[in-house]
């Protein structure tokens, strides 16, 4: 991976090296988790999907009552600190990360009026594994939460789950909702396939509706449905989908193997779907 100390920064209207790229101890985002963000997949400096991710950024900031969300500037700034980032900017699975917040304002919950956060840095030299480990956890992601369906900041839950994940040899820990049912994973959608055919969770399960997600149900097709948690056991095949990790195959959940223990045929023809489709779109 290349040195991300390297990289510049877009802070609030201005192009800045990493060590400058600070915003005020008192910034809600930072002090209760007011804020919104995605994450892009840079494909060989090419944004990929952009406008489907701004489009849900400002979903999640409207959820969450964030005002002064502009999209049009997050275009721009996005563009910008691309270009300004271009020399190590140089794989096919690099990521913006978008981050829009309260801004500065008391030290509680209470939301003070003024101007938000914008900030947006990069990761360059990303590269997931096509075939991942993933557990399970005794948490139940809240699928009727002030919060559900929106990318916030809000993201101790996630924390917690994939440093567990991570204990355990796992990339991944992937949680049901509170009536039992297979949900999504820390930041990954779940698929898998039953007797050949192709489900995954309905967005009225909890989980996020995911840009990798959507563009699967639509250039390979998939039917949504409510699945039982130990679906991701009993299935012929598990995927994930997510931005840093496009359609990745799930060969072991806590530890057993899921169907031969390597990518299945349904999976492998997903991932070649999805990835001949974004040679062919850059913003699908």
């Amino acid at each position: 991976m290349a040195d991300v100390t390297s990289t510049v920064f877009w802070v609030n209207g201005r192009l800045v090296p990493e060590a400058e790229a600070t915003t005020s101890a008192r910034d809600h985002g930072f002090v209760v988790g007011d804020g919104v963000f995605e994450a892009v997949k840079i494909d060989h400096g090419r944004l990929f999907a952009l406008s489907r991710h701004v489009a849900r950024m400002a979903r999640s900031a409207a959820g969450i009552g964030l005002p002064g969300f502009d999209p049009e500037l997050v275009r721009r700034a996005a563009q910008e600190v691309v270009e300004a980032n271009a020399d190590v900017l140089t794989t096919g699975f690099d990521l913006l990360r978008v981050t829009f917040t309260g801004g500065p304002g008391i030290l509680g919950s209470g939301r003070v009026d003024g101007p938000p956060t914008l900030v947006l840095g990069v990761t360059p030299g990303h590269d997931p594994d096509p075939a991942t480990g993933v557990i399970t956890v005794p948490f139940r992601r809240n699928d009727v939460g002030a919060l559900t369906g929106l990318k916030t900041t809000s993201y101790g839950e996630n924390v917690l789950a994939l440093a567990r994940a991570h204990a355990a040899g796992a990339s991944e820990a992937v949680f049901a909702n509170t009536r039992g049912q297979l949900c999504e994973g820390t930041g990954t959608n779940v698929f898998v396939v039953r007797d050949g055919e192709l489900l995954t969770p309905p967005l009225s399960s909890g989980c996020l509706a995911g840009v990798t997600r959507a563009l699967v149900l639509e250039w390979h097709g998939a039917r949504e449905v409510d699945l039982p948690y130990d679906a991701l056991t009993t299935s012929d095949e598990v995927f994930l989908t997510s931005t840093a990790r496009d359609v990745q195959a799930v060969v072991a959940v806590d530890g057993v193997p899921v169907g031969g223990g390597a990518p299945g045929p349904v999976t492998r023809e997903v991932a070649r779907v999805f990835a001949a489709r974004q040679r062919e779109l850059v913003d699908p």
